[in-house]
């Protein structure tokens, strides 16, 4: 350049455009870069499964893969408990927060229903952009009651609304929002007995207890398909399958894992259950074939590369039919060693009633193999999932105490 072209004030100039050019270089990666959105949550529930039913709690004979896979890329909590000893207080508990003596569903008979003034996890986390899909067991309010799932926070819903007839893996409809969809199920009794001249020793008894179209795997479709639909958004999947719950029912080509591995005597039926060819097999059988379609949503997850955007929690909502209610249905928890010794099962608050499993995976966050001995409960969970999704609303009445700094390996004081 030039001494003509030179004028006052031109150099202090390029160097500021320079400076401004380099800062604005150093930010434009974190401009382009999209913000990370919320975690969604994939909220798994079993119904009636023990302890160690699975194999990341000892379990040596049902095979579980994708549910230890889950422990095995995140936390094991070892003193986890649920909302109550049966079904429906124990979801009560867990959807609003409150122990059973707060909540309103107390009791499973039913009639009684969360409320209006209730509030729930789906309705907490709406304010922070969240869409939320229940698939599978309700139970918290039937059809015009202020319980239906589409009142208390949820924007979608299928599977069964009432517990009292869900326990029937084959059943004629489910739900599907406001509406019913009819199966191409036939109907039978969920407390049907072989007749007279039925022989228990010879499977085709059994066949008219069977349909075409198996409900837990209805459901995991619907859930597959509400996790890919809402992709670009946070979302709560609520997943609170009927398995293993009785009556014991599973097709053919999971059954077909566990028959013939061990002794086992058929089940002729009572006590309100459908009977079955081999108890044990199907029990097992049942439960891998849910783990089966819990690995399907993790390949799902990964597939839309939202592995690092995703919690992973698995739970059961009460102990299995053991103890006082052992042999229930043809279930055999002492065979299969589901409460490794705990007293008691479903029903009753002894250990084998209330422990539940509970892991939890949220990649690049809770640490792989790590295990806690922290006492939770399902009371716990509703403030814990809004410290871990960052909300900044202010938490509803609750008498849960937030383990998030547990889950995420930081030093918490003992409860």
């Amino acid at each position: 350049m030039s001494l003509a072209a030179w004028r006052p004030g031109y150099w202090p100039e390029i160097y500021s455009r320079s400076m401004l050019r380099r800062q604005f270089l150093s930010l434009a990666p974190a401009l382009a870069a999209p913000a990370r959105k919320a975690p969604n949550i994939i909220w798994i529930m079993a119904d009636d499964m023990a302890w160690a039913d699975a194999g990341c709690y000892g379990q040596k004979i049902i095979q579980t893969p994708h549910i230890d896979s889950i422990a095995r890329d995140g936390i094991r909590c070892t003193d986890a408990y649920a909302g109550c000893t049966v079904c429906a207080p124990s979801r009560s508990v867990l959807m609003t927060g409150l122990h059973g003596g707060h909540t309103a569903v107390r009791s499973n008979p039913g009639g009684v229903y969360i409320l209006d003034s209730d509030t729930t996890i789906g309705e907490v986390l709406r304010p922070a952009g969240y869409r939320s899909g229940c698939f599978g067991k309700w139970g918290l309010g039937g059809p015009g009651s202020t319980g239906e799932p589409l009142k208390q926070g949820f924007d979608r819903w299928f599977g069964y609304n009432c517990q009292g007839v869900a326990h029937n893996f084959y059943p004629t409809y489910l739900w599907d929002n406001e509406r019913t969809i009819d199966l191409k199920n036939p109907p039978f009794l969920s407390n049907d007995k072989l007749k007279a001249d039925e022989d228990p020793s010879k499977p085709e008894s059994y066949a008219r207890f069977k349909g075409s179209e198996y409900s837990a795997d209805l459901i995991a479709e619907q859930a597959l398909k509400f996790a890919r639909e809402n992709k670009d958004k946070p979302f709560f999947l609520y997943w609170p399958t009927t398995v293993p719950h009785v009556a014991l029912q599973v097709p053919d080509d999971s059954f077909q894992e566990y028959l013939g591995k061990f002794d086992d005597p058929p089940y002729p039926g009572g006590k309100g259950y459908l009977p079955h060819f081999k108890p044990k097999a199907a029990y097992a059988a049942m439960i891998t074939r849910m783990d089966r379609e819990i690995g399907r949503m993790q390949a799902l997850i990964t597939e839309l590369g939202l592995d690092q955007d995703t919690i992973f929690v698995f739970v059961s909502d009460n102990g299995p039919v053991s103890g006082t209610h052992q042999g229930l249905a043809g279930t055999d928890c002492a065979f299969f060693n589901s409460n490794e010794g705990r007293r008691d099962g479903k029903g009753t608050v002894y250990e084998g009633g209330i422990r539940s499993p509970c892991v939890v995976r949220w990649q690049g966050r809770v640490k792989a193999g790590s295990t806690s001995d922290r006492i939770t409960g399902f009371e716990d969970w509703m403030p814990t999932l809004l410290e871990l999704v960052g909300s900044k609303d202010k938490t509803p009445r609750t008498d849960g105490i937030s383990f998030a700094p547990t889950l995420l390996g930081e030093q918490q004081s003992a409860r």
